[in-house]
């Protein structure tokens, strides 16, 4: 199997960055996979320190194929850092697996990716692979679909990314136009058109509602693990540019292997009811919605 190179986003956080390198290192494949690091600027004099205790830990990482470190000038800011790198990386190899500064993964995360990223790699209608999933409650399959695409620890390939438009308003137009802001936000569920809107408003810098909403346009699939694959790091309030403390997102790390086999391309409408359940949860909490829209236009 012809594995994908693993792009890692880091900007200040020395410690989640190294806390993500380990549990990558766990992983069986990533001795035979090429790494390629983005280290962002500082954005001010606070941010320097971090940045360079960041830079100096990565360029001490071993354990992979080959290690490549870009090293920002200045701040580029997380969504330009994202765009500008996927898209260079990708154009290289032909596809790739993002993850960023904050996220921690199975051991057999990069299992998962590169068997799925290989498996659908020629189904058009498919746009990416996640790693996360919601701490639902109800059961869900081993694997499935859904109409949407993601940002925590996630694989895409050329012919995927290359339908990405930054253009937040024509996005936010065309779902106007198609009739899908209901769909876009999970039957109103969450506020994902109202993200799109704060990111044309300019009041966040967003490159996965984006991404999402580019998904959508084009009716396309994300397939998901049943077990999370992967562990969101950054809501402990250490450090982090986007988003304070949260717990809500908080899964147990899959133990085991996620068993793919070839499905049939559509949506799971049963693991789509179990995630919109899970987004109404929170919803429901009036005294924590204020603090949980914040944090959700903040965050990606």
């Amino acid at each position: 199997m012809n594995l994908a190179p693993i792009i890692l986003f880091t900007y200040r956080r020395p410690e989640h960055t190294r806390q993500t390198v380990e549990a990558l290192l766990k992983n069986k494949e990533a001795a035979n996979s090429d790494l390629i690091i983005y280290s962002d600027g500082p954005k001010n004099e606070e941010a320097e320190n971090g940045v360079n205790k960041t830079r100096e830990y990565i360029q001490t990482i071993t354990g992979f194929k080959s290690i490549q470190i870009i090293e920002r000038a200045y701040n580029w800011g997380l969504a330009n850092s994202i765009i500008d790198g996927v898209t260079s990386v990708i154009n290289k190899y032909g596809k790739g697996i993002i993850v960023e500064d904050d996220l921690i993964t199975s051991a057999y995360f990069l299992q998962y990716m590169n068997e799925a990223l290989e498996l659908y790699q020629n189904e058009k209608d498919v746009i990416s692979i996640h790693g996360y999933m919601y701490p639902v409650k109800k059961r869900i399959p081993e694997s499935f679909f859904i109409k949407t695409a993601d940002c925590w620890g996630w694989g895409t390939w050329k012919r995927g990314w290359d339908l990405f438009n930054p253009n937040a308003q024509a996005l936010l137009d065309e779902i106007i136009n198609q009739k899908k802001c209901r769909e876009f936000d999970f039957n109103n569920s969450y506020p994902y058109t109202e993200m799109l809107k704060a990111q044309i408003r300019g009041e966040v810098d967003s490159w996965a509602i984006r991404w999402y909403a580019s998904a959508l346009i084009h009716n396309k699939l994300t397939l998901y693990p049943g077990r999370s694959l992967v562990f969101q790091n950054g809501m402990d309030g250490i450090g982090g540019t986007h988003c304070g403390e949260d717990t809500r997102y908080a899964v147990n790390l899959s133990q085991t292997p996620i068993m793919l086999k070839k499905l049939d391309i559509k949506e799971s409408l049963k693991a789509r009811k179990a995630i919109t359940e899970y987004f109404v949860s929170l919803l429901s909490k009036k005294e924590k919605r204020q603090r949980f829209w914040s944090n959700l236009f903040s965050i990606f």
